[in-house]
């Protein structure tokens, strides 16, 4: 629920604020450091990747069915691309949406675990992916793939995860906040029980860029 809303935040924020100079006259100036709604709105949503991310390392470890969590973000990402691509005025060779990045990270995931016993060969398919997300540019490139990466193999190791993680991403200190709901994290499902609520969060990203869309004009 943090990880949609600050997402949703964050979307408004870049696709609805960005051109409205309302929003980004100064609130406050100190020291020459301007805060207006824009920046602030950014800023919230910077803590959504970290814990979309975190997420899906979970749903990988205990997922029952990699085939069909495979499936069901490659079909998220595919139909996110209409409204993404919407919003970004056409479809493109680079840039797409985060359901890629996600996706991407994914598959990642399967090559560590295919080639758990095979180092070299595992980490050169993993560098190979990490220079094809810099070339095709989902949401946080190469740098989102190398930090679903590096959640997965430090996942027992909490603090130096929120060392790596404020060293890789942008706004460093602001997505190393994400880390303080992921420290609460006790390792067992919330409220969101069954398949309807699974699917109404991989529901909500292509319908929420879609009314932002429409929202626009």
């Amino acid at each position: 629920m943090i990880a949609v809303v600050t997402m949703a935040v964050c979307h408004a924020a870049s696709f609805l604020l960005r051109h409205q100079q309302t929003f980004i006259e100064p609130l406050i100036t100190y020291h020459n450091h301007a805060l207006n709604w824009y920046f602030l709105m950014r800023c919230i949503g910077r803590l959504s990747f970290p814990i979309f991310a975190f997420l899906l390392v979970e749903g990988f470890i205990h997922t029952s069915n990699r085939r069909r969590y495979g499936w069901s973000l490659l079909i998220c990402a595919l139909v996110s691309e209409i409204p993404w691509a919407l919003l970004h005025h056409g479809f493109r060779l680079v840039g797409h949406n985060v359901m890629f990045t996600l996706l991407w990270g994914f598959l990642g995931l399967c090559v560590v675990e295919r080639y758990r016993s095979d180092w070299r060969k595992g980490g050169a398919i993993l560098i190979a992916m990490m220079a094809a997300a810099f070339f095709f540019r989902p949401d946080y490139d190469g740098l989102g793939f190398a930090f679903i990466m590096m959640l997965y193999v430090l996942r027992r190791h909490f603090a130096l995860q929120v060392i790596m993680g404020c060293a890789m991403l942008p706004m460093k200190w602001v997505a190393g906040l994400a880390f303080i709901p992921i420290g609460m994290y006790n390792g067992r499902r919330g409220f969101i029980q069954g398949p309807w609520g699974k699917y109404l969060f991989y529901a909500f990203y292509p319908l929420h860029l879609l009314v932002i869309w429409a929202i626009r004009g």
